[in-house]
């Protein structure tokens, strides 16, 4: 069975741990392969900040965040087996609830006054619809960047509801000047905007331009450039490739949403809590990452050792920086079967 039309999971009055109450969510996801009928093959993919429940389609683009080499058929995560379960971050751009929905008080977007919100918020609203689907404990959870910050939480926070965690490309903690540096930049560069009007630009015509630059500065920093000088070689050629790639994007996600994803990292940190994992762990990062290089690897599996947590790292060997979960799959998806493997 081959299913990737959009779904929705509705909970009503979810608390967050702020305390605020958002009378209704809506969790959008995308499932690929059949839940069995003792409900325990299903794997949760934790998609990255920018991408959502598309990475895992079938025949998607090779672009940041398409993870279809990985998740199919035959592959690492094998539906022909496995259920695979990509939900949307709440306050993400691809279905869930987020700034652009409708606030019931006022009948009008949520704008800037959407509340804030934790990671532990993020996945227990996906525990919610785990729940719902009738799934006692997830065969594992994977996913690449931010969603391997998820894949860390739900570790930490549920730990008997799986048997392993794939974190790739990523890291158990954000530090704190990191993740508020990132907010300072990012309402920075939108507050130039002659549109963004502290976030109410919903009909004023959108941010479009200033969302192109932000991403054309992210994919930089992901590694774009080196691998499109695979294939151009004018400067000026992959220059407007860039930002072709980054104004696409930028027509699907909503300028708030950075900002709501990129506070919720603030205070990221489970490194204190890494006894609590009883999920057995493959930690994946990639050789040319900026984003968390190498040299992380020592201290997270040290730690995770030091907890007694049954853990192995895997370095991917690519030039394709923090994309290469995605577009150099093939060099990692191999380890992770083996890990999906031993699993069962």
């Amino acid at each position: 069975m081959v299913d990737t039309d959009l779904k929705t999971f509705a909970i009503s009055d979810f608390r967050l741990q702020s305390g605020v109450v958002l009378p209704e969510v809506t969790i959008a996801y995308r499932t690929l392969g059949t839940l069995a009928a003792d409900r325990g093959n299903a794997v949760l993919v934790t998609h990255g900040n920018t991408s959502g429940p598309q990475m895992i389609d079938p025949g998607g683009s090779t672009g940041e965040g398409s993870w279809n080499e990985i998740v199919g058929p035959g592959k690492a995560v094998d539906t022909v087996s496995l259920f695979a379960i990509c939900p949307n971050m709440l306050g993400s751009s691809y279905g869930s609830t987020n700034a652009a929905s409708i606030d019931p008080a006022t009948g009008k977007p949520y704008g800037p006054r959407f509340p804030d919100i934790t990671l532990s918020d993020i996945v227990g609203t996906q525990r919610l619809l785990i729940d719902q689907l009738g799934i006692a404990k997830l065969f594992a959870i994977v996913g690449p960047s931010y969603g391997g910050f998820q894949a860390f939480q739900w570790a930490v926070n549920y730990p008997d509801m799986m048997k392993g965690i794939a974190p790739v490309v990523t890291s158990p903690l954000v530090p704190r000047e990191r993740s508020e540096g990132n907010v300072a930049r990012l309402l920075g560069a939108l507050s130039k905007d002659p549109n963004w009007n502290g976030g109410d630009y919903y009909d004023r015509g959108g941010v479009a331009e200033t969302m192109t630059e932000i991403r054309m500065a992210t994919l930089k920093t992901y590694g774009i450039e080196d691998r499109l000088k695979a294939t151009m070689s004018d400067p000026v050629e992959i220059e407007a490739a860039i930002r072709d790639e980054a104004a696409r994007w930028a027509k699907g996600f909503d300028a708030n949403s950075l900002i709501i994803l990129a506070k919720a990292l603030r205070g990221f940190d489970v490194t204190a809590q890494l006894s609590r994992i009883k999920a057995k762990v493959l930690f994946v990062l990639s050789r040319t990452d900026k984003l968390f290089p190498p040299d992380i690897a020592p201290g997270v599996m040290q730690g995770l050792k030091a907890a007694g947590v049954d853990a192995d790292y895997f370095l991917l060997d690519s030039e394709l920086g923090h994309s290469a979960s995605g577009l150099d799959a093939h060099k990692w998806a191999p380890r992770l079967k083996v890990f999906m493997e031993s699993l069962a």
